[in-house]
């Protein structure tokens, strides 16, 4: 009976694996070292679909001490995983369940690592635990760190990919049309004659050209556009006329135009225009244009807003 026992164990007093399909390799794995060799044969195809990303995370963490602290700690989960596995099948634990066992640990700490930077991490047993949003202050001192890290490379605002997910497809189109054409004129269309010298009433606000020359697919849809990217700080609209009055002798011949200034008995029009704001123009060329487009020095330029010069 102790015969019968002990054919189940191995030279150094382990469980024997099971036949693997190459058996002279399982052999000449020492000790521990068969159990790690019987996983990675086991595992090779999610091997081959870690391994890029894996070494794009070596790469990473060459340039970036943040990334270097991270690569310490999840090496340091994977060693403790392997030990944990090793221990539970040496006890004469179940090698696929040891396996899945390791895999759920693993999975739990990359989630935990990839979480929202919104959350506080604390190490519990040696492992680490997101379980609570960080405050204010937890993460006004990480925002300050970050300004103090030499390494860090990435200038892109972090406002941008907020941006991106609160602009209509239209709304793209104006923002590109603004930076390859340049400011847009704008017109007012106001009660003029004596009365209106003394009390000038709005009759069109902000009629302009931007749908047709955009080429939007909703025109009805343009002041709501130009709200929303005036909200997100990308355009202002300014009270100053554009120094090519051409430009507003096209805009003026406009049906809506005429509309409005007939709509009246005395009318007047009161030219102002649309543009791009510093911010909008770096956020264009960074996700709306290739680089080439953006690089361009012949791209119309865009004056700040003054202050107490917007609508």
């Amino acid at each position: 009976m102790a015969n019968r026992a002990d054919s189940n164990l191995d030279d150094e007093g382990l469980p024997r694996l099971p036949a693997l399909s190459e058996p002279s390799v399982a052999e000449s794995l020492p000790g521990l070292a068969r159990v790690a060799g019987y996983a990675a044969l086991h595992t090779a195809e999610w091997g081959v679909k870690t391994s890029a990303r894996n070494w794009m995370r070596v790469g990473k963490a060459l340039t970036n001490r943040r990334d270097a602290v991270a690569l310490v700690h999840d090496v340091g989960q994977v060693v403790g995983a392997v030990g944990e596995l090793a221990r539970q099948v040496a006890d004469g634990g179940s090698v696929g369940s040891a396996l899945m066992e390791a895999g759920e640990t693993l999975g739990g700490t990359t989630h935990r690592r990839s979480s929202s930077s919104r959350t506080s991490d604390r190490v519990v047993g040696g492992e680490v635990v997101s379980n609570r949003p960080m405050s204010l202050r937890e993460r006004g001192q990480l925002l300050l760190e970050r300004s103090r890290d030499v390494w860090s490379s990435d200038d892109r605002h972090p406002a941008f990919d907020r941006i991106l997910d609160e602009l209509a497809p239209d709304e793209a189109r104006i923002l590109v049309m603004l930076l390859r054409d340049g400011p847009q004129p704008s017109v007012d269309i106001r009660t003029g004659g004596p009365i209106g010298m003394v009390n000038s009433q709005l009759v069109a606000p902000g009629l302009n050209m931007v749908g047709p020359r955009a080429g939007l697919r909703y025109l009805e849809q343009v002041p709501s556009y130009l709200n929303n990217l005036h909200r997100l700080g990308l355009v202002w609209f300014s009270r100053e006329a554009l120094r090519d009055h051409q430009e507003y002798q096209v805009l003026e011949a406009q049906p809506d135009v005429l509309a409005a200034l007939h709509s009246v008995k005395f009318a007047k029009v009161v030219r102002r225009s649309i543009h791009l704001t510093p911010f909008g123009e770096e956020f264009v060329k960074v996700a709306l244009v290739d680089e080439r487009t953006a690089a361009d020095p012949d791209l119309p330029e865009h004056e700040a807003p003054p202050e107490g010069a917007a609508d």
